[in-house]
């Protein structure tokens, strides 16, 4: 998309995810004038990562080169300028970093983020900046030993949970802190700074370190959500004197500073535009959506996530609570099922003979509560719940059928029927019990259905109206769909120019009163909380069954 020729203001958006680098611009009335990217693997081959990092030979260490990030700014920001785009335009810009991952600054790099000359790209004078060249990032799931010390130290995962919104998990900075403290002290002992990607980010373009924000901080397992502070007995369980590497947290709506005069020099940015504090991809995209209070967004893809916004958090031990990108005050949830889309798919072959018309009829032709049938369908360890396997009930709760996961290529495995329901019936158990998980475990955080409540659905899957109705029935609440494929850059665009009134009081709704509206797709029908409501209740002690079973 070419940049606009006016001289209007544009808000830039960056995102530092996982597989590439990109950008969007937007103008003042929201729409996007420019959009780039860089895609690590096939434009900086010479890295060699796949998927954006580097798995290692256990298997459960994943990192990525720092200096592939650095480079790929450097790669976006001077096709930007070979394009045209009026940089001196930018009145404020803010981004987004894949959660978790940690950035290790080796001492001395604040002086030559302050020095850096506008006659060479960043990453060569950047390149022995880090003491440590492989940032850990979100895939990781290596420092087990690091999450059971934090929470014997907090009091138990419960207390965690309570004080930083998740209980310890492995992928999360803190732990990954811990790690690196323990089995490489000597580069740790080399960091005089410690950022997540997206205070990393917002470090390129201030020329100084920017401070990590209040919502990408909740997903270290190292802030209190409630005090917005780190938690001492947190930190002190991690690493001495990590208050000093990290500094001080910020609001995700503070703006930073102006643009480095590296970046006015280099490429034309004017000394007037705003850094507004990054944030994480996830809390970015929930800006994107301009989630309203009561909305729950659904993402329907090879894993199932939701995101919602709340006002009081009750964090449990599965999910994640943070704080909110876009209200100083306000948390938001994330919940990650592992069992989405693979495992419809699955059924649809089994039962459809790979046909989703098929699927679609079944769901067409069973009623709402499938006669009190109920399935759970982990083809993998679930990640909400912790359990595995088939598991059928039927209406006086009776288990039906118990089987373990299926072969690991499940389309080489023979078409039979195991179960003594039809192929219609176990279509929409799936179906069902799916949904009633997300909403169990999302009303465990906090979420609660209200009359002018929205479900957003995105993902593959929200292509199936007939999917998006079960959706809207086990809910009782609308269904609209909404293209996320951009969620966290626009999010961040969004963000950029909230950042520049939200002092003066307006709220991001508000300014964003005139976002692209989501689409409804279904209702719920009429019978629909006669229904599900006490399905729910079955479900829940169900759950609970099915998970006492998994422990022996």
């Amino acid at each position: 998309m070419a940049a606009a020729e006016s001289d209007s203001p544009l808000y830039l958006g960056l995102d530092f995810s996982t597989q590439q680098l990109k950008a969007v611009a937007i103008d003042g009335a929201l729409g996007p004038v420019h959009q780039d990217s860089v895609q690590f693997d096939s434009e900086l081959p010479e890295f060699r990562t796949q998927g954006g990092v580097h798995i290692h030979p256990d298997r459960l260490t994943v990192t990525s080169p720092v200096l592939m990030w650095v480079k790929a700014l450097d790669l976006l920001l001077d096709r930007m300028k070979a394009a045209g785009f009026g940089f001196s335009r930018v009145r404020a810009l803010s981004g987004s970093g894949q959660q978790h991952g940690a950035v290790f600054w080796r001492t001395g790099a604040a002086r030559t983020l302050a020095q850096l000359d506008p006659g060479q790209n960043l990453h060569q004078q950047l390149k022995d900046s880090f003491s440590v060249q492989d940032s850990p990032v979100w895939m990781d799931s290596s420092s087990g030993p690091q999450c059971d010390a934090l929470q014997e130290a907090a009091g138990g995962a419960t207390r965690l949970a309570d004080i930083t919104g998740s209980r310890a998990y492995e992928r999360f900075t803190g732990n990954q802190i811990s790690k690196v403290r323990q089995t490489r002290p000597d580069q740790f002992q080399d960091t005089e700074r410690i950022s997540l990607v997206s205070s990393f980010g917002a470090s390129l373009f201030l020329g100084r370190y920017a401070a990590i924000d209040y919502s990408d901080g909740s997903g270290m397992n190292l802030l209190d959500i409630r005090d917005r502070k780190w938690s001492q007995v947190c930190l002190d369980a991690t690493a001495t004197n990590l208050e000093r590497l990290l500094g001080e947290p910020c609001l995700s709506t503070a703006v930073l500073g102006p643009v480095s005069s590296f970046l006015q020099r280099r490429y034309g940015f004017s000394g007037s535009c705003s850094v507004v504090a990054f944030t994480g991809d996830n809390p970015a995209s929930l800006a994107g959506m301009c989630l309203h209070q009561g909305d729950i967004a659904v993402s329907l893809g090879t894993s199932d996530t939701l995101f919602l916004s709340l006002a009081e958090p009750r964090p449990s031990l599965e999910g994640h609570v943070f704080c909110s990108p876009v209200e100083p005050d306000g948390f938001m949830a994330l919940l990650c099922f592992k069992n989405g889309s693979l495992t419809r798919e699955r059924v649809r072959d089994r039962c459809c003979s790979g046909s989703w018309d098929v699927f679609s009829q079944a769901l067409d032709g069973t009623p709402l509560g499938n006669h009190g049938n109920i399935g759970f369908y982990f083809d993998t360890m679930e990640i909400t719940p912790p359990a595995v396997g088939l598991h059928h009930f039927d209406a006086n709760d009776r288990q039906v059928r118990q089987e373990a996961p299926p072969p690991a290529v499940p389309h080489l495995s023979p078409c039979r029927q195991v179960s003594s329901w039809s192929p219609e019936l176990e279509v929409r158990a799936l179906v069902e019990g799916q949904f009633l998980s997300r909403r169990l475990h999302a009303e465990r955080l906090g979420y609660s259905i209200g009359s002018a409540s929205r479900v957003l659905a995105t993902g593959g899957a929200s292509a199936n109206r007939q999917i998006l109705q079960v959706l809207s029935d086990v809910f009782n609440a609308p269904v609209y769909t909404i293209d996320l494929s951009d969620s966290a850059c626009l999010g961040s665009a969004y963000r950029a120019l909230h950042g520049l009134v939200a002092d003066s009081g307006v709220s991001f709704l508000d300014l964003l009163s005139n976002a692209p509206e989501p689409q409804q797709v279904c209702r719920p029908h009429r019978t629909a909380p006669q229904v599900y409501d006490p399905m729910l209740r079955r479900y829940a002690e169900l759950e609970q069954k099915v998970l006492d079973k998994s422990r022996t």
